[in-house]
């Protein structure tokens, strides 16, 4: 009796784990997956995103992760979450996004550009690698340089609102009033939770009065 009563435990035992491990599962498949972040990272839930950068993710995971951190005041944080990525070969694009992140965090500006070209250079087609060239170039306050960057990043990934959050404020800059309100309008559509919502509606809201 005793050994059965052993073996109905032990079956129990099983059957929680497994339990446990089907809820888990899914929980693990959002950490991983590029979606997800972007989702959360465009609803201002950085820290979330920060979390979801379990070892093994997806680059696109992990550069959001670092640019979540950013947002946080965690630069060291961010300094290592690019560090990741830089790690990566230097035949793959992600391995000088991550250099460039982590140039720019470090207020390297003029590397932090040469490291995005040679992304561009490397994937023409990676938005990620176009965007980091736009949050670069921005940093020296050329304007139409960096809306052209932004802009060849929503050519390639049209569903990310930040690229064209950050193509209407440097049209903006640019006074192109008429290119940022279209990007603007785009970013709002994108993006009903971003924590910069109130912000570029004001900013619509005075542009329309005019």
């Amino acid at each position: 009796m005793a050994y059965n009563c052993t073996m109905k435990s032990s079956s129990f035992v099983n059957i929680v784990s497994l339990a446990a491990l089907a809820l888990l599962i899914p929980t693990l498949a959002r950490a991983q997956d590029g979606g997800e972040a972007q989702r959360a990272f465009e609803a201002g839930q950085y820290q979330q995103v920060v979390d979801a950068a379990a070892p093994g993710s997806p680059p696109e995971v992990v550069y959001l992760a670092a640019q979540s951190a950013q947002r946080l005041g965690a630069s060291e944080r961010a300094v290592q979450m690019f560090g990741q990525l830089a790690q990566r070969p230097q035949t793959d694009p992600w391995h000088f996004i991550g250099v460039s992140g982590r140039q720019l965090v470090e207020e390297q500006v003029d590397a932090s550009i040469a490291s995005a070209r040679q992304a561009v250079g490397l994937a023409p087609q990676e938005a990620a690698a176009h965007y980091q060239l736009g949050l670069a170039v921005a940093k020296q306050q050329l304007w139409p340089d960096a809306a052209a960057a932004f802009d060849a990043a929503i050519e390639r990934q049209p569903t990310f609102a930040y690229s064209y959050y950050y193509a209407g404020l440097m049209y903006s800059r640019a006074n192109r009033p008429d290119l940022m309100a279209t990007r603007f309008d785009q970013f709002l559509k994108l993006a009903p939770e971003a924590p910069e919502r109130p912000e570029v509606m004001s900013i619509m809201r005075t542009i329309r009065k005019r």
